[in-house]
């Protein structure tokens, strides 16, 4: 038991006892613990947000097992839409479908009614023709777009006002808080700078969740006025940026890891500079040495598709790292890997890969001794288990390699890739400890991690609560360390701080 005082934001005194003191007036009264436990905050490194909180509101295809399944559900839900709505449908999995997707099967049920279905990799869409005439793409031969195409038919079709995708946004943001989030990477495909700028210098302030019971002063009482959150939004942002918006981040001289004067309090900063090798695992177009199972011999794409070529990819990691703002390269497969690890080796900077799901054995060293963070999402692991079984049999040992990643000295940082999985940082947590999230038994329980180490890769390497540190804190009910797993992926989150100030309270 201890008591933590916060001061200016940060903790500024530790002592034996058991509650959190704050000025009144900022982050709000004493609060006893009460036995509970206080961890560093957690982030979530790797969100796409404007998605996540447009998928949130969208037609969930996961779990269906086949094209003709996933054309069914969509005919139901369009028999409750208005004529020519544009249904959205976000989550199908086809990697082990029976059949394939194709524009056929939705005009055979919805004729007349556009469509557009995105994978959970966000790396594929699936439209019938009349979504297909919506891009002007009515000649496309199977409506099934991947890659680049996809990513501009989902930003085209898919778009809202800017009003609505920043309340959205908000709520979504909120939602993260009450799960004990206090940060978060964007990697939103939108000029994320300006956008979080605007979020977080305008809009309705949030206020704490309040009342209830008063036997515990953690708890206010229903007289006790809301407890305001210094910001619109309650998490701290790092807003990354993509290379058409590079000159203009240049321009006005942003730099990675930078909080920006805009905003108050500082909390938005200047992310990474966004940067794609290869594609996704589902939609077999992850960058690999081994060809795929069933891909034609010799043809485009039997090995994944390459984003970039080497010189390029070096080339723009070059100009940014000169300026200060770091790469984060997406890197899947073992092939895409080596080549943005060969790039860094190249420009020698700092900075992050992506996912880095399929690597060598002797690629798994390179990034602690290049000083290279990796950006890892357990969820994907458990989810994707049996798509990489089918096309990298023989090769999982070395897939989503956590434990041989940390034994080698690298930084590894958690985070959801949400849609692609829900932004809920304790579901990561689990997922890295488990390996599994049903009755199969761990899949490669050899690259576990501990709780501990989990916890850490999930609050930027800190630990512990220490005097200095900001006060971005969570107050979760049962300790981590000793909790079952069942508990630990629906943690009970009692409250979160966002630089001294309450963003969400228990009722």
């Amino acid at each position: 038991m201890c008591d933590v005082r916060i001061e200016g934001g940060r903790v500024s005194e530790i002592h034996p006892g058991g509650t959190v003191t704050a000025p009144r007036g900022v982050g709000g009264p004493d609060v006893d613990l009460d036995g509970r436990t206080l961890l560093p905050g957690l982030w979530d490194a790797h969100v796409h947000i404007v998605q996540w909180a447009v998928a949130r509101r969208r037609l969930d295809l996961a779990g269906t097992g086949s094209a003709r399944a996933a054309a069914e559900v969509a005919r139901e839900r369009a028999a409750s839409m208005g004529p020519g709505e544009l249904l959205v449908g976000y989550g199908f999995r086809d990697g082990l479908w029976p059949d394939a997707p194709h524009k056929d099967l939705l005009d055979a049920v919805l004729p007349d009614h556009p469509v557009l279905l995105v994978s959970a990799d966000l790396h594929s869409a699936w439209l019938n023709s009349p979504g297909l005439a919506l891009l002007g793409r009515g000649d496309h031969p199977n409506g099934l777009l991947r890659e680049e195409e996809c990513l501009r038919a989902t930003a085209q079709l898919s778009s809202v006002t800017t009003e609505m995708s920043d309340a959205w946004v908000r709520e979504a943001c909120a939602a993260a808080a009450r799960r004990g989030i206090t940060g978060i990477l964007d990697f939103e495909y939108a000029d994320n700078v300006t956008d979080w700028t605007r979020r977080m210098t305008t809009g309705p302030a949030a206020t704490a969740a309040v009342g209830g019971d008063t036997s515990g002063l953690l708890i206010p009482t229903p007289t006790r006025p809301p407890i305001p959150i210094p910001a619109p939004i309650p998490v701290r942002v790092a807003a990354a940026v993509y290379p058409e918006h590079l000159d203009a981040a240049i321009g006005r001289g942003l730099r990675t890891g930078v909080a920006l004067r805009e905003v108050p309090g500082g909390l938005l900063e200047t992310g990474p500079l966004k940067l794609f090798t290869d594609g996704s695992l589902n939609t077999r177009t992850a960058l690999c040495h081994d060809p795929y199972p069933g891909m034609p011999s010799g043809g485009p794409g039997e090995y994944g598709l390459a984003q970039v070529t080497p010189e390029a990819l070096t080339a723009v990691m070059r100009r940014a790292a000169a300026h200060g703002i770091e790469p984060a390269v997406h890197a899947i497969g073992d092939r895409a890997n080596e080549m943005a690890l060969d790039a860094f080796e190249a420009v020698r900077c700092r900075g992050r890969i992506e996912h880095g799901q399929l690597l060598r054995p002797e690629d798994i060293p390179r990034f602690a001794a290049l000083d290279v963070t990796v950006g890892v999402q357990p969820t994907h692991a458990v989810d994707d288990r049996d798509v990489a079984d089918r096309y990298w049999h023989g090769r999982t040992h070395r897939a989503f390699p956590f434990a041989d990643l940390l034994a080698s000295g690298a930084a590894l940082e958690l985070g959801s890739d949400a849609p692609v999985a829900p932004l809920d940082p304790w579901r990561s947590i689990a997922n890295a400890v488990a390996r599994t999230d049903d009755a199969r038994p761990a899949w490669h329980p050899e690259q576990r991690l501990s709780v501990a180490q989990a916890l850490a890769a999930s609050a930027r390497g800190r630990r512990s609560v220490r005097v200095g540190d900001r006060a971005d804190l969570v107050v979760v009910d049962v300790d981590p360390l000793t909790a079952d797993l069942a508990v630990l992926r629906d943690m009970p989150v009692y409250g979160a701080m966002l630089a001294g100030a309450w963003t969400h309270l228990a009722a």
